[in-house]
Protein backbone atom coordinates (compact mmCIF):
# COMPACT_ATOMS: atom_id res chain seq x y z
CA UNK A 1 0.00 0.00 0.00
CA UNK A 2 1.48 3.38 -0.90
CA UNK A 3 2.21 6.17 1.72
CA UNK A 4 0.08 9.25 0.81
CA UNK A 5 1.52 12.38 1.50
CA UNK A 6 -0.10 16.31 0.70
CA UNK A 7 2.07 19.04 -0.21
CA UNK A 8 0.23 22.25 0.61
CA UNK A 9 1.45 26.29 0.77
CA UNK A 10 1.26 27.51 4.29
CA UNK A 11 0.39 31.21 3.44
CA UNK A 12 3.59 33.18 4.70
CA UNK A 13 5.64 30.55 4.23
CA UNK A 14 8.57 29.64 1.64
CA UNK A 15 9.17 26.71 0.22
CA UNK A 16 12.67 24.81 0.33
CA UNK A 17 14.83 25.94 -2.98
CA UNK A 18 14.70 23.22 -5.47
CA UNK A 19 18.45 24.28 -6.28
CA UNK A 20 20.28 20.83 -5.01
CA UNK A 21 18.60 17.94 -3.94
CA UNK A 22 18.00 17.06 -0.32
CA UNK A 23 20.09 16.86 2.49
CA UNK A 24 20.73 13.35 4.18
CA UNK A 25 21.27 13.27 8.21
CA UNK A 26 24.73 13.53 9.08
CA UNK A 27 24.42 10.01 9.75
CA UNK A 28 23.27 8.32 6.84
CA UNK A 29 25.71 7.93 3.48
CA UNK A 30 24.91 9.38 -0.01
CA UNK A 31 23.97 6.11 -2.28
CA UNK A 32 22.64 8.41 -5.26
CA UNK A 33 21.44 11.91 -6.17
CA UNK A 34 19.32 13.46 -8.87
CA UNK A 35 19.52 16.89 -9.20
CA UNK A 36 16.32 19.02 -10.67
CA UNK A 37 14.73 17.80 -13.19
CA UNK A 38 11.41 17.05 -14.46
CA UNK A 39 9.07 14.19 -15.91
CA UNK A 40 10.19 10.18 -15.66
CA UNK A 41 13.35 8.73 -14.63
CA UNK A 42 15.32 5.68 -13.05
CA UNK A 43 17.52 6.98 -10.39
CA UNK A 44 20.45 4.49 -9.82
CA UNK A 45 22.04 4.15 -6.38
CA UNK A 46 25.00 2.39 -4.92
CA UNK A 47 24.70 -1.26 -2.82
CA UNK A 48 24.94 -0.80 0.93
CA UNK A 49 26.14 -2.68 4.12
CA UNK A 50 23.92 -6.01 4.56
CA UNK A 51 21.40 -4.57 7.14
CA UNK A 52 21.40 -0.79 6.20
CA UNK A 53 18.69 1.20 5.87
CA UNK A 54 17.50 2.89 2.79
CA UNK A 55 16.71 6.35 2.54
CA UNK A 56 15.18 8.96 -0.01
CA UNK A 57 14.21 12.31 0.28
CA UNK A 58 12.39 13.78 -2.40
CA UNK A 59 11.81 17.95 -2.90
CA UNK A 60 9.43 18.80 -5.19
CA UNK A 61 8.04 21.84 -6.54
CA UNK A 62 4.94 22.59 -9.24
CA UNK A 63 1.27 21.71 -10.06
CA UNK A 64 0.69 17.62 -10.65
CA UNK A 65 1.56 14.71 -9.24
CA UNK A 66 4.83 12.64 -8.40
CA UNK A 67 5.05 9.22 -8.29
CA UNK A 68 8.48 7.69 -6.24
CA UNK A 69 8.96 3.65 -5.97
CA UNK A 70 11.48 1.60 -4.76
CA UNK A 71 13.22 -1.22 -6.38
CA UNK A 72 14.73 0.28 -8.44
CA UNK A 73 13.89 3.83 -7.78
CA UNK A 74 11.60 5.14 -10.63
CA UNK A 75 10.39 8.29 -10.40
CA UNK A 76 7.10 9.16 -12.89
CA UNK A 77 6.12 12.97 -12.20
CA UNK A 78 4.04 15.49 -14.31
CA UNK A 79 5.64 17.77 -17.00
CA UNK A 80 5.38 20.79 -14.61
CA UNK A 81 6.51 19.23 -11.46
CA UNK A 82 10.41 20.13 -11.02
CA UNK A 83 11.62 17.51 -8.55
CA UNK A 84 15.10 16.46 -7.02
CA UNK A 85 16.05 13.48 -4.64
CA UNK A 86 18.78 11.89 -2.85
CA UNK A 87 19.65 8.77 -1.52
CA UNK A 88 21.01 7.35 1.61
CA UNK A 89 22.03 4.61 3.22
CA UNK A 90 22.40 4.00 7.11
CA UNK A 91 21.02 2.32 10.46
CA UNK A 92 18.30 -0.11 10.06
CA UNK A 93 14.61 1.88 10.85
CA UNK A 94 14.06 -0.54 13.63
CA UNK A 95 16.96 1.65 15.98
CA UNK A 96 15.47 4.86 14.55
CA UNK A 97 12.68 7.00 13.59
CA UNK A 98 11.09 5.56 10.25
CA UNK A 99 11.27 8.34 7.24
CA UNK A 100 7.70 8.44 5.18
CA UNK A 101 9.83 8.19 2.49
CA UNK A 102 10.82 4.96 2.63
CA UNK A 103 8.92 2.36 0.53
CA UNK A 104 6.99 3.38 -2.03
CA UNK A 105 5.24 7.02 -1.87
CA UNK A 106 2.76 9.06 -3.60
CA UNK A 107 2.90 12.88 -3.17
CA UNK A 108 0.50 15.31 -4.59
CA UNK A 109 0.75 18.96 -4.85
CA UNK A 110 -2.10 20.81 -5.93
Amino acid sequence: MPIRATADTVPGTTQPSLRKPPELDPEESLAGRQKVTTGNANVPYSKGKKGDALTIAVSCQGKGKITVAVRPVSVEASPAVHWSMTIGRGAPAQSRRMPAELGQALLTQE
